[in-house]
């Protein structure tokens, strides 16, 4: 039986396209161009494997889309689709209960990947539980650093192996899970000018071990994920420059 995806997008060509590759993957698709008439076909949400969610639409737009959905299904598979968002709106629309967040403009191979992640998963994990039951769950065997899945990739900070060679400070391990389960490590590099630049822009020291280059490096490879779709080449990033934010980040920094 083929899976069955619902494509909600304002856009004729978008729909189209995205009609086109999943049809050539074998999945069977039907198009909605608002909110409203994406509600209406979803239904109660027993028919569908997964949907495709643009974010931003007239009316009602992608976010309220969402939250009814998941009201009527809470494991609903919905993966979010805008050209305008950021890892914050990101992170809003997981918190909602999205299974993934993908960018525009966006590839084929990327619309392939987000739709072959989500069917992957068994549906109660789209469900997004309370608070307090998150703090309450037993970690899982390599528990992510965010609970992000960008164009298909999730990632998480590669445990300590004991009685390994620590990693050299200027460097962060992660591993990287491809849209089809496959784990990679990634290694994202601290460039020691950066280090320099941000002293003698807040006054402050940073050293390497400090936890505010575990996020730095997090955040530069969670960016990569999402605009790029893809792993970095040969596995390896390199932190090399630092924007306004991140140095307003830094002088706030109260973590070691």
């Amino acid at each position: 039986m083929r899976r069955r995806v619902l494509v909600i997008d304002d856009e004729d060509h978008i729909r189209r396209v995205m009609r086109m590759t999943l049809e050539a993957a074998g999945y069977e698709v039907e198009e909605a161009a608002d909110g409203p008439r994406g509600l209406e076909a979803f239904g109660d949400g027993s028919p569908w494997d997964a949907v495709l969610l643009d974010q931003r639409m007239p009316g009602m737009d992608g976010l309220e889309t969402l939250r009814r959905m998941k009201q009527r299904r809470p494991d609903a598979r919905v993966i979010m689709i805008t050209a305008y968002a950021s890892i914050e709106l990101a992170v809003d629309a997981m918190k909602l209960g999205a299974t993934d967040f993908v960018r525009k403009p966006m590839t084929p191979e990327i619309v392939r990947n987000a739709v072959t992640a989500a069917v992957a998963r068994p549906a109660a994990a789209a469900v997004t539980p309370p608070p307090a039951t998150l703090e309450k769950a037993p970690a899982p065997p390599h528990p992510p650093i965010t609970r992000l899945t960008l164009n298909g990739f999730r990632l998480w900070r590669a445990p300590d192996v004991p009685g390994a060679q620590p990693p050299e400070p200027a460097r962060r391990l992660f591993i990287v899970q491809h849209p089809d389960g496959w784990e990679q490590e990634v290694v994202v590099e601290i460039d020691p000018e950066v280090i320099g630049f941000v002293e003698r822009a807040t006054g402050r020291r940073l050293p390497l071990e400090n936890a505010f280059w575990t996020w730095q490096a997090e955040r530069v490879l969670n960016n990569y994920l999402w605009s790029e779709g893809k792993v970095p080449a040969g596995g390896r990033l390199t932190i090399a420059t630092m924007d306004r934010d991140d140095l307003q980040v830094a002088t706030r920094w109260e973590g070691e």
